[in-house]
């Protein structure tokens, strides 16, 4: 289902108390996010959002072995992204419109920044530039020329959690090189995280590397199987975390507990992908304050 068509279902769903998965973006803006998200709570549904990079097995092994130390106190952090699909073409005249909030700010952008936070935590402060490097595009297939407000690139600089200097960035049209990298470098070690196919991170297994102490070369990690919780035989493309989400859902529908990630969650991501607009309209940085749901 297309981002602009995700409120009137959700919402029906939600009036009739049915518990509710919503693939991300949730909303086309933060404003239809923070509807529904209030609609749910108020229903008292569980709700899911499908930031479903945050069930990655190779993510949550990264994200623990930071929270235990592994690299020390995190100094940097760098991710790369790719977004081929926003190159000379455009295969979707919808998302041309940025008013649709379906584009690479929003879906590759929102997607990879997810991970990057839910690794190192929320961003403190901020400065971005959010690109549009064409006006005017044709459509795959046809060759009709369509007007196009979306941005195709995305870079972002910050402070993120207890003070880690990041760079993130979304180059669109890329098909050739790198198509996903995070690297984090701490005061003890480092971690990285690559792609093993051209899909978009979380649509895929991650390779994990990481070395510390004295150890000169990056060598691979093993991720535990506690970090997989579908069947075995699950494919690891892009079947394989929104199952991971799935096993989530169901368990918070029968334990009766929140999901993680949740539209609040999800509001959340808006809000940060407002922030990163306002630096990049506004040439400012952008100085980060907790944000309450509802």
């Amino acid at each position: 289902m297309k981002v602009p068509d995700h409120y009137l279902p959700v919402m029906a769903a939600i009036e009739a108390g049915k518990h509710v998965y919503c693939e991300w973006p949730l909303g086309r803006d933060t404003d239809e996010a923070a509807r529904m998200l209030a609609a749910a709570e108020r229903q008292g549904v569980r709700h899911a959002v499908g930031l479903q990079g945050q069930e990655s097995p190779a993510i949550n092994y990264a994200k623990d072995l930071i929270a235990d130390g592994y690299v020390g106190r995190v100094l940097s952090a760098t991710m790369i992204a790719c977004a081929p699909n926003w190159g000379a073409t455009i295969d979707r005249a919808y998302q041309a419109d940025r008013a649709n909030g379906a584009n690479l700010l929003t879906i590759t952008g929102g997607h990879t920044v997810d991970a990057l936070c839910h690794c190192l935590g929320e961003f403190q402060e901020l400065t971005a530039f959010v690109v549009s490097q064409r006006d005017r595009i044709p459509l795959e297939g046809t060759g009709e020329i369509v007007t196009k407000t979306s941005p195709d690139q995305l870079v972002v600089n910050g402070i993120v959690g207890d003070g880690a200097v990041v760079s993130f960035q979304v180059r669109g049209g890329i098909r050739r090189g790198t198509e996903f990298l995070f690297e984090v470098h701490g005061e003890e070690g480092d971690l990285q995280l690559t792609a093993t196919s051209r899909a978009s991170m979380q649509r895929q297994e991650l390779n994990l590397k990481g070395a510390r102490g004295d150890s000169s070369a990056l060598a691979d990690l093993t991720i535990p199987g506690k970090y997989r919780w579908v069947p075995e035989g699950v494919q690891p493309d892009s079947r394989y975390n929104v199952a991971q989400l799935y096993v989530r859902l169901g368990e918070s529908i029968r334990d009766g507990k929140p999901v993680s990630p949740g539209f609040d969650a999800a509001v959340t991501r808006h809000r940060l992908l407002d922030a990163i607009v306002r630096a990049s309209d506004t040439g400012m940085k952008q100085l980060m304050q907790p944000e309450h749901s509802g």
